[in-house]
């Protein structure tokens, strides 16, 4: 939709002198109040002002900064940010999950079966359960404290990064694997899910950081 000349004056006023009431708005354009009335409810509409009562008009979602970053968050695929996968055998041991942990410097671990599809969600706090005040804790199959999937938390490629945002806070995790259906099965058996990512709480941060530095 194209704005009108007067309703770009509005647009500018309102930006430059928010919070305005619309009697200032017209009195800065020397035309009545009336006369503009229909040129508010339209950028109202559109998202471009907002008003609230006994307050006046002020930008709208459209042109604040909180609000063109939440749009440009909606709009970008969990692919455009996920990391790589970081992956490790369901058996593998204890031992072996948590030097996985420290060298990829990460906070969760995918795991997966001898077909390496996902089986599970290896996390440190999965480790330290079983670790503190357990000497034989080493060589415990991963598979043994790992929690198995469907009772794990995914996302896929194609979600957009503010659904994973909401899912990540929702179930109070610290990240997710991105997966996706490794084929078709007609049998009526559960597809499995190859890993090909993780999102986390950091891609979530860097996410934001980039998107204020553009905004």
């Amino acid at each position: 939709m194209e704005l009108t000349p007067r309703q770009l004056a509005i647009i500018e006023r309102v930006r430059s002198h928010a919070p305005i009431t619309g009697d200032q708005i017209a009195e800065s354009l020397g035309i009545s109040r009336p006369t503009i009335r229909s040129d508010l409810s339209v950028l109202v509409m559109l998202g471009l002002i907002d008003a609230k009562p006994k307050v006046g008009y002020f930008p709208g979602r459209q042109l604040s900064a909180d609000g063109r970053a939440r749009d440009r968050l909606v709009a970008l695929k969990v692919r455009d940010m996920m990391s790589r996968p970081v992956v490790i055998q369901e058996t593998a041991s204890v031992n072996d999950a948590v030097i996985s942990l420290f060298v990829e410097n990460t906070g969760i671990l995918s795991v997966t079966d001898g077909e390496g599809y996902l089986a599970g969600l290896v996390t440190i706090k999965d480790l330290l359960k079983v670790t503190l005040g357990n000497p034989n804790a080493a060589s415990i199959p991963v598979s043994m404290v790992m929690t198995r999937f469907p009772r794990i938390v995914t996302v896929t490629p194609e979600d957009s990064l503010w659904d994973a945002a909401k899912k990540l806070l929702h179930h109070q995790i610290g990240g997710m694997p991105v997966v996706r259906p490794a084929g078709e099965d007609g049998a009526g058996r559960r597809t499995p899910l190859e890993v090909v990512g993780r999102v986390s709480k950091t891609t979530m941060t860097q996410a934001l950081v980039d998107l204020t530095e553009i905004t």
